[in-house]
C-alpha cells in the first residue's frame, strides 16, 4: 500500500488520535445498522450490526433473533452479493469511525456488510464468566460459520486491531478448510505479538493516553462482570490495576484459559503462525503505529504465499488520513477493499 499522510498531520500520535476526532467517515448519508442477537452454544449472546440497503424503508426492523444456540442467523443479507464481515478492535462498535469509513466503502460497492460485537461490547453485558480476546479464534469461526450458513454470496473478512489479530489466527487454525467459509482475509493494525505491543502500550504518553482510554470502559465492565459472578477475581487487585499487563493477568488470561498474561500474550499472538495460512491474507500495519512497534512487524521469512504485508511508513493507528483538514478516513478502507475484491 503506498500512502503519505497529509504533511499538516505529522507523526503517529496525531495521525492516531486526529481521525478519531475530527476525520470524515463518509461522503453523503451516514451508513444505517440494524442489530441483531445471536444466541451461542454455550448459553450466552453475540449482537450483530447489519448495514441498511439505503433504499430500505427508514422504519424497517431488524429481522427476528436466532431462536436457539448454534442455530442459523435468519438475516440473509442480498443473495448473491458480497459479504464483508468486519471484526472491531478492542472496546470498538458501530460508532467507531473505521466501522463506519468501512460500512460506507462497502455500501459504495454494492456489497452486504456485517459487524459482529465481541461479548460485553454491544452495551449490554453478556451473560457467561467471559469477555472477549485477541486470540479467540474458535469465537471468531463459530461467527463466520453463522454468517456463511446465512449468506449465498460470496464472503470476506477483515479485522481491526485485535479483531484482525483473532482473525488470523482462526485462519492459522483452519488451514485448508478457511477457505470453505472465505475468499479473503485482512488484518488492519493489528498487535502480531501481543508481548511486543502490550509492553509497548504501557509507556510513556502510550500509558498516558491510550491505556486510560481502554482501561477507563474495561475495568468498570470488568467489575459488573464480577457482581453477575461473585469470585470470578479479585476485586481490590482490580482496584489497582493501571496499566493492560496488569488487567489481562488478573482478568483476561485468566478468564479465557490462559495461565497468566504472559502465556495469554504468547499463545494468542498471530505473527508466530502466519506460515501456516492457507487462504489470501493481507496483512497492513503503518510503521509508526504507537501500539504496534514496528521491530516486532512481521517480515517477508515470517510468512508464507498466501500472505501479503503492506507496511507503509506512515499511517499511525488505524488511522492513515487523508485530504487537507478535516481530512478523511477513506483511504485505507478503500484500498483493503480493493485488494480484498480481487479475490472474489
Amino acid at each position: 500500500m503506498q500512502y503519505q499522510a497529509p504533511p499538516w498531520l505529522p507523526g503517529g500520535h496525531a495521525q492516531t488520535i486526529w481521525p478519531v476526532l475530527f476525520a470524515r467517515r463518509y461522503d453523503g448519508p451516514a451508513p444505517r445498522f440494524r442489530r441483531e442477537r445471536w444466541h451461542t452454544p454455550d448459553g450466552d449472546f453475540i449482537d450483530v450490526e447489519w448495514l441498511v440497503d439505503p433504499a430500505a424503508p427508514t422504519d424497517a426492523t431488524p429481522p427476528a433473533a436466532t431462536a436457539a444456540a448454534g442455530t442459523t442467523a435468519p438475516h440473509a443479507a442480498g443473495p448473491e452479493r458480497p459479504l464483508l464481515v468486519l471484526f472491531h478492535g478492542l472496546e470498538g462498535s458501530v460508532d467507531s469511525q473505521y466501522v463506519q469509513a468501512f460500512a460506507a466503502v462497502a455500501q459504495r460497492r454494492g456489497w452486504a456488510f456485517a459487524m459482529p460485537y465481541f461479548r460485553g461490547c454491544s452495551g449490554e453485558l453478556n451473560l457467561a464468566p467471559r469477555a472477549y480476546h485477541s486470540g479467540d479464534y474458535v469465537e471468531i469461526g463459530w461467527m463466520l460459520s453463522q454468517f456463511r450458513a446465512a449468506h449465498r454470496g460470496p464472503m470476506i473478512a477483515a479485522g481491526v486491531s485485535l479483531g484482525g489479530n483473532a482473525l488470523l489466527r482462526w485462519a492459522q487454525e483452519a488451514g485448508d478448510t478457511a477457505a470453505d467459509t472465505v475468499k479473503a482475509v485482512s488484518s488492519i493494525c493489528s498487535p502480531l505479538d501481543l508481548t511486543a505491543a502490550g509492553h509497548a502500550i504501557g509507556k510513556g504518553f502510550n500509558k498516558l493516553v491510550y491505556t486510560r482510554m481502554f482501561l477507563r470502559t474495561m475495568m468498570p465492565k470488568a467489575m459488573s462482570k464480577l457482581k453477575q459472578h461473585p469470585g470470578l477475581f479479585d476485586a481490590e487487585r482490580m482496584r489497582r490495576v493501571r496499566n493492560l499487563y496488569e488487567f489481562d493477568n488478573l482478568f483476561t488470561g485468566p478468564l479465557h484459559g490462559f495461565r497468566d498474561v504472559d502465556d495469554y500474550w504468547l499463545r494468542a499472538s498471530a505473527k508466530p503462525h502466519l506460515a501456516r495460512i492457507r487462504v489470501p491474507a493481507l496483512v497492513l500495519n503503518a510503521r509508526n503505529d504507537p501500539f504496534v512497534p514496528a521491530h516486532s512487524l512481521p517480515a517477508q521469512s515470517h510468512v508464507g504465499a498466501h500472505v501479503t504485508l503492506w507496511q507503509p511508513r506512515e499511517g499511525g493507528h488505524v488511522g492513515f488520513p487523508s485530504g487537507r483538514p478535516p481530512g478523511h478516513v477513506r483511504t485505507m478502507p478503500e484500498r483493503v477493499t480493493d485488494w480484498l475484491a480481487m479475490r472474489l
